[in-house]
């Protein structure tokens, strides 16, 4: 038996309430689902009950990862999976940074967090022993930031480590709060922060000291020098350590797909200025890499504040960025500097919550008050308009201290607000979860509509739109058959568990070459078999769970913007759903 797996099959179970902990072998589930997404899905349906509260005791917080980790380039995710407060179904984030590799090397495949403390906690996990330690003085600080610092000074040791944490958000069960990795990572879409929250859990730290041997040595020094050449030397992942993401900004808006305030348009005429090439040549500070990659995607800019009116005191602030955070932090609320982008993430990091969830709900707030649909009563006496950092920021603060029911409306997501205050046609969310920066036809929404997380990392809809709407009259059914092909093939990528970016290095050829390394042996017929299952089982879960497709509403505005295809229409959106429908069965 390959070393690399000796310990993968562990899964670590936390009781918070009791302060207990157990590691079970769960074999079984790692050589049917491979470990990371396939894995923690199982362990979702295992142990959150059908029908429980997101926020109640009942619901778990699963962490896992897959058996590349740590020992291939680029397989640095850990997978978080969770009943979601946010959308009431499925909760999936991933997240890079040094979590994976921390949990592999402290000996586990997947860990477990049951039940809820009766007061503020945070764990920490030194290999096989886990710590339970007082979070009280930790819980309401201003900034999460100084939580992680007195975390890590306390936890002296050594070995791998990763420190997770939430913010005030979390702690005050926003349903979209985030959960912070390191410093520049996050599991930020669909609320794992407010379970956290909910469970009075400030953080967790993990550490771990293992090794991993192998016993093939040339091949897998082999495989290892190909994929680490291939994303040193391939343009596409030059690409992401040069520019970034951020590059998408001036390529979206020169195919009029970005959207800009609120979608009411779909370019920006400020893209230059906030584009990825004007902030690497101008603010850039430095780049930084999650652990075993060697392409650095992680932007960090500069941002220079006045301490006071003095012209000699400043402070500078790394602020991490990346294409999302300009959207939702920028075009889409016609923010136009990028030093006001930098203080809104900055914000947005302080209280750990999901970025592009903030920005849309911003958006409709302040078309809601352009329109005259809400007043100052609702605002709390703020005026927001677009380009408004300063009244931005203000707002943040509010949904998550919230002074009046708008608030509190606003802090569980924009299809929750527009329910109770209107604007549903321009509350750009799909199945709750706020819109991705995509407009480039029907395909990206569609996406977003039936991937499993509503995410455009779930099929990458938006790419399709590019490659083959852009030129072609395609029936809905096709689209809808590829969206479907994608994501099961995204099921293995984040089973493994790599980052979706080198998903065009990561086939499943060369994915069975590596397994077999390990003594894994799957075939790509094998490989393609099980990434359907896994889809299946995540369906299986939501549909349980309450999640139909006949609940699915298309917000009007995007049948109002144009977009490069020009086939968003009705008819066609509808056929495509009703197909979905009958290919994605719930069970």
């Amino acid at each position: 038996m390959n070393a690399f797996n000796d310990t993968l099959s562990r899964v670590l179970y936390i009781d918070v309430k009791n302060k207990k902990f157990w590691v079970t072998e769960r074999k079984d589930l790692f050589d049917k689902y491979i470990g990371g997404a396939g894995v923690a899905i199982k362990l979702l349906q295992e142990e959150c009950p059908s029908g429980a509260d997101p926020l109640s005791p009942e619901n778990p917080i699963i962490f896992a990862v897959g058996p590349l980790v740590g020992a291939f380039p680029l397989a640095s995710k850990t997978v978080a999976m969770f009943k979601s407060p946010h959308t009431g179904d499925l909760g999936e984030s991933h997240a890079g940074g040094r979590s994976a590799v921390a949990i592999r090397l402290a000996g586990y495949g997947a860990i477990v967090i049951k039940n809820a403390s009766d007061m503020p906690i945070y764990v920490a996990i030194h290999g096989n022993k886990v710590f339970f330690r007082d979070a009280t003085t930790l819980w309401g600080m201003g900034s999460s930031l100084t939580a992680a610092r007195v975390m890590r000074e306390r936890e002296i040791g050594t070995g791998y480590r990763s420190i997770m944490r939430i913010g005030k958000a979390g702690e005050n069960m926003v349903s979209y709060a985030s959960v912070t990795v390191e410093t520049y990572r996050h599991f930020g879409r669909l609320g794992l922060g407010a379970v956290f929250g909910s469970k009075k859990l400030k953080g967790i730290i993990i550490s771990g000291k293992q090794t991993l041997q192998v016993t093939n040595k040339k091949t897998y020094k082999d495989l290892y020098d190909r994929i680490y050449k291939e994303a040193v030397n391939s343009q596409v992942m030059k690409k992401y350590h040069d520019i970034g993401t951020p590059i998408n900004i001036l390529n979206l808006n020169n195919l009029e797909a970005l959207p800009t305030r609120n979608l009411k348009q779909a370019t920006f005429e400020y893209a230059e200025k906030i584009s990825g090439e004007n902030i690497a040549q101008n603010y850039l500070g430095k780049r930084v890499a999650c652990a075993h990659c060697p392409t650095a995607c992680i932007h960090l800019a500069n941002l220079r504040e006045q301490y006071s009116d003095s012209p000699y005191f400043y402070k500078t602030t790394f602020v991490g960025y990346d294409f999302e955070l300009l959207y939702a932090l920028g075009s889409m609320l016609g923010i136009e500097k990028p030093e006001d982008i930098f203080m809104l993430i900055e914000e947005v990091e302080k209280f750990c919550m999901d970025a592009m969830s903030s920005g849309v709900v911003l958006a409709w707030a302040t078309e809601m008050f352009e329109k005259k649909l809400i007043t100052e009563n609702e605002t709390d006496g703020l005026n927001p308009e677009w380009n408004n950092t300063k009244t931005y920021i203000a707002m943040l603060s509010k949904i998550v201290n919230p002074p009046n029911a708008f608030y509190k409306a606003m802090a569980k997501g924009v299809s929750h607000a527009a329910e109770i205050y209107g604007g549903k046609e321009f509350a750009l969310a799909f199945n709750k979860n706020e819109m991705p920066g995509y407009h480039t036809g029907p395909a990206a929404h569609l996406g977003f509509l039936i991937g499993a997380r509503h995410s455009h990392l779930c099929n990458a809809g938006y790419s399709l739109d590019q490659s083959l709407l852009l030129t072609q009259d395609v029936a809905p059914e096709t689209i809808i058959d590829k969206l479907i092909d994608e994501e099961a093939f995204r099921q293995i990528l984040s089973s493994i568990v790599v980052c979706f970016f080198a998903r065009g290095i990561y086939n499943l050829d060369l994915i069975s070459q590596l397994l077999a390394t390990m003594n894994i042996n799957y075939n790509t017929d094998d490989l393609k078999r099980i990434g359907k299952e896994i889809h299946a089982e995540k369906y299986r879960f939501k549909c349980r769970e309450g999640f139909s497709f006949d609940k699915l509403e298309i917000p009007g505005r995007l049948f109002e913007t144009p977009e490069p295809t020009q086939k968003i229409n009705k008819e066609f959106m509808r056929a495509a759903l009703n197909y979905a429908k009958e290919k994605i069965k719930c069970q």
